[in-house]
């Protein structure tokens, strides 16, 4: 108009920019899954490219809850700074009116936190045993789609939710894809107190571990970087004892096993055969690789 300030017509251009791209990012997504990856390379014309570690993971985060989340279901919230906007995203859909009747269940006390501060209705697996959905990150996704999880010390709860979904849907960034799990990220397993030391030998000799080292967790239970003096405690009251690994995990179904019958262990963060599809933001565009 002929009052029109130089700022408002860039800022109206913005708009109109900022729109067009809003409105055909969903028309323009092209998905590549792993049953033909040699034909399907992962390729999306929204790009990636440039966007922050966080930008990325808030893209699977709310992708995942847009294609797998409906009116009427039971719902895992994972934890961690990817499942952050899982259960963000969740929250925005019901303020919405977009979702109705959903029940969460919270793999932790600060998801169970952040979803009360978003007003989703909560349960439990006591009430509810069956889950349709439940939607978390993983520290480490290697090529069979099996997981190391637990960085965020909540290994256990998020275990015994996933384990009563129907489908568990992993959202990472390219950084957490590997070959083979173990030098990539430090094996969690969560521990009774008692004897503490006899349980980390003990983990220490298992065949299956090929000479990884028992570190105990110390200070935030939510990440394994020393920060305080104290020993970490979980959720539920228990110690963390990170493993790690200079060589890569050659048999997780096996190792998996070993630590299951070392008495002293309450859950270790070996996620095997669990995964139906992972949802992963990379440079070059998201990929969904299904299990």
């Amino acid at each position: 108009g002929a009052g029109a300030s130089p700022h408002m017509l860039l800022r109206t251009s913005l708009l109109f920019l900022l729109s067009t791209v809003f409105q055909s990012s969903q028309a323009f997504t092209f998905l590549a899954s792993s049953s033909r990856p040699s034909l399907l390379a992962p390729t999306r014309l929204m790009a990636t490219a440039g966007l922050s570690q966080d930008e990325l993971k808030k893209m699977v985060g709310y992708k995942a809850v847009d294609d797998h989340v409906k009116s009427g279901m039971v719902v895992g919230l994972g934890t961690g700074s990817t499942a952050y906007f899982a259960v963000e995203r969740v929250g925005q859909k019901l303020a919405s009116g977009e979702l109705t009747d959903i029940l969460a269940i919270p793999t932790s006390i600060r998801t169970k936190e952040q979803a009360e501060s978003l007003n989703i209705p909560l349960v439990t697996l006591d009430t509810h045993s069956r889950l349709d959905v439940a939607i978390d990150g993983a520290d480490s996704v290697d090529s069979n789609l099996n997981l190391v999880k637990g960085g965020g010390g909540a290994l256990f709860r998020e275990k015994i939710v996933e384990a009563a979904a129907d489908k568990f849907i992993v959202i990472v960034d390219q950084s957490k894809m590997v070959d083979k799990m173990g030098p990539h990220f430090p094996l969690p397993i969560e521990c009774l107190p008692f004897c503490i030391e006899h349980t980390m030998r003990c983990l220490e000799a298992l065949p299956a571990m090929q000479g990884a080292k028992a570190v105990l967790r110390k200070g935030s239970s939510a990440n394994n970087k020393v920060d305080g003096d104290e020993i970490a405690i979980s959720d539920n009251n228990c110690y963390l004892v990170d493993m790690h690994f200079d060589k890569p995990i050659e048999d997780p179904v096996a190792l998996a096993d070993q630590i299951n019958k070392v008495v002293g262990t309450v859950e270790h963060g070996l996620f095997v055969g669990m995964t139906t599809s992972v949802i992963i933001a990379g440079e070059d565009g998201v990929q969904v690789k299904d299990a």
